[in-house]
């Protein structure tokens, strides 16, 4: 483990090499699991704020559970999550005419039409944080849908945490991603 700040690391983030292969898994993290994804603070205001953009991109059964539910509920670990379909798919999953998973809110971002990407825990994932008193624990998350991205990442030697740069500095800024850069090249020195 490596304690930066108040976050303490998994050392996995550097040894696992990880890069998403879009293309083989079609985005089915947003389609598989037991509940939806875990919402930071003020990431259900900012839902909310952008629902009636995205609205035209949901499913009439995603739409139904906002109607009914929301966009979020809390889920049996107490955690806030968005809301799913059938026990499934978030309710912002959309698709392109190939059958690709995509995220609503991700998709408008990327055109420029609303300043909100998507919450945290989807931009960072297979990266997982779990809070505790006095501090945050930055764990990799395995799972079997994603052994696609752990192959394409061996072969293009990408560690998670550089996969995942970009994320990790909105979660916890550019100062603490450099920390964890010096951290990782220590540790590739010393183990040579």
């Amino acid at each position: 483990m490596i304690e930066i700040g108040d976050k303490i690391v998994s050392e996995d983030l550097l040894d696992v090499c990880f890069a998403c292969d879009y293309e083989r898994c079609k985005g089915i993290c947003c389609v598989e699991g037991e509940s939806g994804a875990p919402l930071e603070a003020g990431e259900k205001a900012m839902l909310e704020k952008y629902l009636e953009q995205v609205r035209p991109l949901l499913s009439p059964q995603a739409l139904g559970v906002i109607s009914e539910q929301g966009v979020s509920y809390v889920d049996d670990d107490g955690d806030e999550v968005t809301s799913i379909v059938d026990g499934k798919d978030c309710v912002f999953t959309t698709y392109d005419e190939q059958g690709n998973c995509l995220c609503a809110y991700e998709k408008l971002y990327r055109e420029g039409v609303i300043d909100f990407c998507k919450p945290i825990s989807c931009r960072l994932y297979p990266i997982r944080l779990t809070r505790y008193a006095g501090f945050t624990a930055v764990n990799y998350h395995k799972w079997e849908v994603c052994r696609c991205a752990l192959k394409r990442g061996k072969n293009e030697s990408v560690p998670l945490y550089r996969f995942l740069q970009e994320p990790l500095i909105a979660a916890f800024g550019e100062e603490w991603y450099a920390q964890l850069e010096s951290c990782a090249q220590y540790l590739r020195h010393r183990d040579e």
